[in-house]
């Protein structure tokens, strides 16, 4: 039989291994209860972006009606069709869409596709989106589709 201060010092010791064993389940339980949540917000998120990538096809079709309409569409059907695409675009961007039209910045690669060059008419504006042919569009602050661009460029142009 082991004396009473032995006894005491080794419940102790395993009173103590218990405890930190205890504290770092505890603190596993909580990293893992984090990551699953933001596992979840991610997974949810990239849901919503796909989407919207699955929606900017009919963006464009509502930007090509809306500007070919004035040509013989009546009023009320130009109306209509200007208070869906408004509708759509306030919902998408509540959700996290952005539009992307970098007429007039600098050229970005990592945010614009360069379809088309043009000489500058100012030296200044050399490198810079001279047109967009068509809209670029991130969400949640990740690219989803590049915008399409015309950029000055006096490289090859004498």
């Amino acid at each position: 039989m082991e004396p009473d201060s032995e006894a005491i010092r080794r419940l102790e010791q395993e009173n103590s291994e218990l405890r930190e064993r205890h504290l770092r389940l505890a603190a596993e339980f909580d990293n893992f209860r984090k990551r699953t949540a933001r596992e979840r917000i991610e997974l949810g998120d990239r849901a919503q972006a796909a989407l919207a990538v699955k929606l900017l096809d009919v963006l464009d079709d509502l930007d090509r009606v809306l500007a070919g309409s004035a040509d013989g569409a009546s009023a009320v059907v130009q109306q209509a069709l200007l208070l869906i695409d408004r509708k759509l675009r306030k919902e998408l961007e509540a959700a996290g869409l952005e539009r992307i039209d970098p007429v007039g910045l600098p050229f970005d690669p990592a945010l614009h596709e360069a379809v088309a060059v043009a000489p500058p008419p100012a030296p200044d504006r050399d490198h810079t989106v001279s047109a967009t042919f068509q809209m670029g569009y991130r969400f949640k602050d990740a690219l989803i589709r590049p915008a399409r661009v015309q950029v000055y460029s006096s490289e090859g142009h004498a």
